[in-house]
């Protein structure tokens, strides 16, 4: 993985939980880097230990981790610069998740070795929408549940998120059943025409 994945959960940490309580996680998970830099490549392990070590510092479930995560990536990326690119990726929940890996192809390339997940939308309806999630990185569903959440926040729409079938059930991929609801469908439309 980047550096930037294993920065933002140093900075949700850090923000939430305080420098204290991120030293004593790279700690646990035997991580002697000093300073993760964004941009370079990491072995996988790592951030797999840096999270079972904050569950264990924290005292808490490694997936609840990851969810808070995920809703914290959508901040903390805007924040390092891919702000106006995910602003590009739709004004609406549907329309950003049909994007999602036209938004991981410009990012890679600013990150030749990406090696992102990949997500199919299917069953569009008004209201919902099935949502396919395929990763060679195990464990990773909790997170993108967490994003989820926060697209929900971000484009002020309440989801509903099931995981209705996979790899565990014998797919090749994760499946998300997401309904989703604007809570205010007049506040999208004035965005809209904003752009």
């Amino acid at each position: 993985m980047f550096g930037l994945v294993n920065k933002g959960l140093e900075d949700m940490v850090c923000s939430q939980y305080g420098e204290a309580t991120w030293e004593k996680i790279k700690s646990k998970a035997q991580v002697e880097i000093e300073a993760f830099i964004s941009m370079d490549s990491y072995p996988d392990d790592i951030t797999y230990r840096l999270v079972d070590a904050a569950s264990a510092v924290m005292a808490m479930p490694a997936t609840d981790i990851l969810e808070a995560f995920g809703k914290y990536w959508l901040l903390f990326t805007a924040s390092e610069g891919f702000g106006s690119l995910m602003e590009m990726a739709g004004d609406n929940l549907p329309e950003f998740l049909q994007n999602l890996d036209n938004l991981h192809a410009r990012v890679g390339l600013s990150f030749p070795e990406l090696q992102p997940p990949s997500f199919l939308c299917s069953n569009l309806e008004a209201e919902s929408l099935k949502l396919h999630y395929y990763s060679d990185r195990p464990g990773l569903t909790p997170m993108v549940v967490g994003m989820l959440k926060g697209l929900g926040e971000k484009f002020d729409t309440d989801v509903d998120i099931q995981l209705t079938n996979s790899k565990a059930q014998g797919n090749d991929h994760q499946e998300l059943s997401i309904a989703h609801k604007p809570k205010c469908p007049f506040k999208q439309i004035l965005n809209r025409d904003k752009n």
